[in-house]
């Protein structure tokens, strides 16, 4: 890979990077700094990076760093204050992107994955295989075991969008 298309690679796929990771992280200096670390690591490696696959690279590289993080950090948020609903309150909201932000966020981290990047950015099942190392009929099988999790939490009484 020159140094030419490793600019253009940057260009091309910086954002769908940075999306799919902050997506995944919920937090932004984290999720910039993977990606970050995903393009560093590319630059190292150029030389052994084909310029046909530098997308597929590049999320492999980027998926596997964030996983590195999630398990480096455990966060743990505490609350000072609780919503109206957290206290108890009977009045529910029916906020779609709220419901399925909650369901994903049930999900395992690689379920949750596989879901961002087929739902989300669009790969087909190859193209996920390579990123997360899994084959393809594992990526079939994962992805639809978290779908079959989302629908559970999302048909739930108290969830009904």
């Amino acid at each position: 890979m020159t140094e030419k298309e490793y600019n253009n690679c940057v260009n091309l796929y910086a954002d769908n990077v940075y999306r799919f990771i902050l997506k995944n992280l919920r937090h932004e200096e984290d999720a910039k700094d993977v990606v970050q670390g995903a393009f560093e690591k590319m630059w190292l490696n150029r030389d052994q990076v084909d310029n046909e696959k530098c997308k597929s690279y590049l999320f492999t590289v980027a998926y596997n760093q964030m996983i590195d993080h999630i398990r480096k950090t455990k966060r743990i948020s505490l609350k000072e204050s609780f919503t109206e609903q957290e206290r108890g309150s009977d009045k529910q909201q029916y906020n779609a992107k709220r419901i399925l932000s909650e369901a994903l966020n049930k999900l395992s981290a690689t379920q949750k994955s596989l879901v961002m990047l087929k739902d989300y950015e669009g790969y087909n099942y190859a193209e996920i295989g390579q990123i997360t190392g899994l084959n393809e009929s594992q990526v079939k099988v994962y992805l639809h075991r978290a779908r079959l999790q989302l629908r559970e939490y999302i048909v739930k009484p108290e969830n009904v969008i």
